[in-house]
């Protein structure tokens, strides 16, 4: 057995005694130094409930709040997320509450009505009066309800801050999940841009940034505050349509290009625009919609469930792309449900319909010389055989066709059918767009040169044949729906829903509007 003397003991106490000391010393440092709740909140409002509060027991407080109230936040991985990473403190008020700064969020979130959305939406109201009890010496009278409050009112703050900025950024309502027949790329906001409102340092500048500064949004919005009722509308309706249309605006999915060709399906407008203005404008027959009998009625929102979108099957989708050439005397793959629903029905009836309209007849890629013979009224006719309409003065896509990738089979192309574009519903084609002024919108696209002048040259040729041509620098095309905006004098537009999308967008809005605080 080993002896120790009294010297070793000593000694051994000595260096245990130190690396106890060394290892609390190395935790300590290790240990994030939480910041002084009370100091920064009894500075502010005076308030003696708030000068002796603890950190830590906060912490656990806001930990356990966010987990009870998850449900509650619109983005609940990210929130607690980054609470847990900060060690729940308290981030915006500490930030923000000083010098009355915070008092600034509620009055923006307020203002939220003139956007077309309601307050509540936002908690405006109960995040005011929770704030206004920090201020009341007599309103909070237990650190436990301090801990509490202080913890309902961060919690409030975060989620109804990502959500306003996300709103006036971005829009309130995502076009891709409230629309079966959109297709335009759209922005929508990140974990990076949501994670921003928590490094503000200037809230009121922030939220004065993120306020829509586009012109035609501010003409709508200044037309939603004044009351401006269009004809044949009520004042309310009239506000509904504004109200759908500042939210489409709000989707960040407009141009950033010098130049575009953009269709508004509501308006049967085409226009191509550079630097901001229109340089050519025409009239458009668009796919025909579900609501033809133009019902401007919008349905009150109730509980049983939101107006769905179920678009008719002929209706123009909206969507984006790059035209990329155009096909001159173009050949017209006819489509398997033009073919059964149409072309079977007239050959059945008339057996020289399809020699008549150069539509030629294959089965299994094989063209049929003797196409009389068969019996278009059998079922199923329309999928056992595939047609094709030769160039020619009456092939439907007219002498041309401009053509831009997308997965619907839609393009822009001239139409013999000109008659249509003296009536006031244009709401008449299968799916895509008949332009009106065909020549002069590839003019726009290729301007002055050789393969202008081919596209002039072969429109107008005797023996029309299908010719492909290129266009280099592709240029954007942008399938819209707007049914109200500023014309260039000011004056605020206002169009029939013809495809009934004003009522499926204000159906969502009205669920937003109706929730309370």
């Amino acid at each position: 057995m080993i002896k120790l003397n009294q010297r070793s003991v000593s000694l051994i106490a000595y260096y245990f005694l130190f690396f106890v000391m060394l290892s609390l010393t190395i935790f300590s440092c290790k240990k994030k130094e939480r910041s002084d709740i009370s100091k920064v909140l009894f500075t502010e409002t005076r308030n003696k409930v708030f000068k002796n509060l603890d950190a830590d027991t906060f912490a656990l407080v806001m930990k356990k709040n966010l987990e009870a109230k998850r449900a509650q936040l619109s983005n609940p991985k990210l929130i607690t997320g980054f609470y847990a990473s900060k060690d729940y403190e308290p981030i915006l008020i500490l930030q923000h509450l000083p010098k009355g700064v915070l008092k600034v969020i509620p009055e923006y979130l307020n203002k939220s009505a003139e956007h077309g959305l309601s307050p509540d939406i936002f908690h405006a109201s109960a995040i005011a009066a929770l704030m206004s009890k920090f201020y009341d010496k007599k309103a909070i009278k237990t650190k436990e309800e301090a801990y509490q409050d202080l913890a309902d009112l961060e919690m409030m703050l975060a989620n109804s801050l990502i959500n306003y900025t996300n709103a006036l950024q971005f829009g309130i309502l995502s076009p891709r999940k409230i629309y079966a027949n959109y297709y335009t790329e759209t922005k929508r906001p990140d974990s990076a841009s949501m994670m921003h409102v928590f490094a503000v340092r200037d809230v009121r500048g922030f939220l004065d940034s993120i306020q829509p500064k586009d012109g035609q949004y501010l003409a709508l919005q200044k037309a939603l505050q004044s009351g401006v009722t269009a004809a044949g509308m009520t004042k309310e309706e009239t506000s509904r349509i504004l109200q759908v249309n500042l939210e489409r605006l709000r989707w960040k999915n407009k141009p950033s290009q010098d130049k575009y060709v953009l269709v508004n399906i509501a308006d049967y407008r085409l226009d191509v625009m550079e630097k901001g203005k229109s340089v050519l404008n025409m009239k458009v027959c668009v796919g025909e919609g579900r609501n033809k009998g133009l019902n401007p009625e919008l349905k009150e929102y109730d509980e049983t469930g939101l107006n769905k979108d179920r678009p008719f099957s002929r209706e123009t989708p909206q969507l984006n792309s790059m035209i990329h050439s155009v096909q001159v005397n173009p050949v017209w793959n006819i489509p398997e449900s033009i073919a059964t629903n149409e072309i079977t029905k007239y050959a059945a009836a008339d057996r020289y319909y399809l020699d008549n309209k150069n539509i030629d007849v294959y089965k299994d890629g094989q063209k049929i010389e003797d196409p009389e013979t068969i019996d278009f009224s059998a079922a199923g006719a329309g999928k056992i055989y595939s047609f094709k309409q030769r160039p020619g003065d009456d092939n439907s896509l007219g002498k041309i066709k401009f053509l831009f990738k997308n997965d619907l089979s839609v393009y822009l192309h001239d139409t013999p059918a000109k008659e249509a574009f003296n009536q006031s519903m244009r709401a008449v084609s299968h799916g895509c767009v008949r332009v009106e002024k065909p020549l002069d919108l590839a003019h726009a696209l290729f301007g002055d040169g050789s393969k202008f002048e081919t596209i002039k040259k072969e429109m107008s040729a005797e023996t029309p044949e299908a010719k492909d041509i290129s266009l280099k620098p592709q240029v954007p095309v942008y399938l819209s729906y707007f049914t109200s905006w500023a014309d260039e004098k000011g004056t605020i537009q206002f169009r029939k829903d013809v495809y009934g999308l004003d009522i499926v967008l204000d159906s969502y809005l009205q669920r937003l509007n109706r929730i309370k605080n």
